[in-house]
């Protein structure tokens, strides 16, 4: 059930990821999914921001889910960044957001879209978790986090 492999390829996770801004942020996020997806990256960033307006993705403790549903997709897929410098992001907490896990649906996959988001926003909530993602030294280590599970001896 920790598995991501699902949801997140292994091409899908960053490490380093420089974005200045929120904006440049999601502007980013749509082009890396846009190569991986084949589809508009300025349409993935429009529903980015349109989903934004309606209230932060940051969740708290320096973690975002950046969330929307586009047209064209036949399936729900992730990215994950891990971010160069934390940036600004109107969290709930205040706190400038370096982890983020972005998640793209089909419009049709409501209750799909909603458990992937529970998934993700459940994982990123462990702490213990997140401090693995922080320490992390590359992509790689990054996605063995998500595709590994939780580590027997952590529970």
């Amino acid at each position: 059930m920790d598995d991501f492999s699902d949801i997140l390829p292994h091409d899908g996770v960053f490490h380093d990821l420089a974005a200045p801004s929120r904006k440049a942020l999601f502007q980013t996020l749509a082009g890396l999914s846009a190569r991986q997806t084949g589809l508009d990256a300025r349409h993935i960033a429009d529903r980015l921001a349109e989903r934004e307006r309606l209230g932060s993705t940051g969740f708290g403790g320096g973690v975002a889910i950046p969330h929307g549903k586009i047209d064209g997709l036949d399936r729900v897929v992730g990215l994950f960044a891990k971010l160069a410098q934390p940036i600004e992001f109107a969290a709930i907490d205040g706190l400038p957001v370096d982890l983020v896990f972005l998640l793209l649906s089909p419009p049709d996959a409501g209750a799909e879209h909603l458990k992937a988001l529970a998934r993700v926003s459940r994982r990123l909530r462990d702490r213990a978790f997140v401090a693995k993602l922080r320490g992390a030294g590359s992509a790689d280590a990054l996605y063995a986090l998500f595709v590994g599970g939780q580590s027997r001896d952590a529970a």
